[in-house]
């Protein structure tokens, strides 16, 4: 059974990516996001983070173009500055496609939402494609000097596949372009083959660039 639309205050920024199981800490001093952040904590503490459309700088002020599909979360920490601004820490819960902007009396974007469910989450082999995802980022991580026996023990962690994927693309991948196209893929077979294609050039990219 579909999930049901949901109304979400917008936060737009360019490149973002927000992905389910990740944390994403945001600095908020725009006027209307500050009156965002004051609503939501009123309501249910949840919004929609969400990339912008290539152009954006000609219309940011306004209402520029954003991607249809986001991600959703929960203020789980937030810190109000001396002057009015606000530290928050967002907790992703899901893929969000927007269905339409509503019109609103509030200085900030509110839009109708549908929650999207992952596809073939459950796949046996999704285990296999995720031990290879484990070893690319330590590889990742190692070329780059980064590996530590901690992060191995922090991604050994994380059982579930979809899960393993949406937090190493989140935070080891930096083309917003790739992150975008492996939130926007619903089946997790084949966002995790995605995912484990794009390491594979990453790591070829460090590797001989050195």
């Amino acid at each position: 059974m579909p999930a049901a639309p949901v109304y979400l205050p917008l936060f737009p920024l360019p490149d973002l990516t927000f992905f389910p199981h990740t944390f994403l800490p945001l600095h908020i001093f725009e006027a209307r996001y500050r009156a965002m952040i004051i609503d939501c904590l009123a309501r249910d503490r949840r919004l929609c983070a969400v990339g912008l459309e290539p152009g954006y700088e000609r219309t940011y002020d306004g209402k520029p173009p954003v991607k249809r599909i986001a991600g959703a979360g929960s203020i789980v920490r937030c810190e109000r500055l001396a002057t009015g601004r606000f530290n928050i820490l967002l907790r992703g819960e899901s893929r969000i496609r927007i269905e339409r902007e509503m019109p609103t009396d509030t200085l900030y974007r509110v839009a109708l939402a549908t929650p999207l469910a992952d596809v073939g989450g459950d796949h046996p082999d999704l285990r296999d494609v995720a031990s290879t995802i484990r070893e690319r980022c330590l590889q990742i991580l190692e070329a780059l000097g980064r590996s530590t026996s901690e992060m191995r023990e922090s991604l050994e962690a994380v059982r579930s596949p979809a899960e393993l994927g949406d937090q190493v693309a989140s935070a080891v991948l930096p083309d917003p372009t790739v992150r975008q196209a492996l939130l926007e893929e619903l089946d997790v077979e084949r966002r995790l083959e995605r995912l484990t294609a794009a390491l594979d050039d990453l790591l070829k990219q460090i590797t001989q660039g050195r």
